[in-house]
């Protein structure tokens, strides 16, 4: 599963504390095929990182995104 990665937050300016998580590139991901995902409220978010923050996210349940997990390993 994900770990949980912060970092602060590119918004955050000296007064505030906020924090974001990070996007983590899949280890099977190649020059011209890039995913990556994050844990981020509650729900496991995947995405295109060809596309950046413009990128459509798909949001999982933890238990669902366990359950996609179990059934692509070899």
């Amino acid at each position: 599963m994900l770990g949980t990665a912060f970092r602060k937050a590119t918004y955050s300016n000296s007064f505030s504390n906020c924090v974001e998580a990070r996007w983590r590139k899949s280890s099977h991901s190649n020059s011209g095929a890039c995913t990556e995902a994050r844990l981020a409220g509650g729900a496991v978010q995947v995405r295109d990182s060809k596309l950046g923050g413009g990128s459509p996210v798909l949001a999982f349940t933890p238990a669902a995104w366990q359950a996609f997990l179990d059934g692509v390993k070899c």
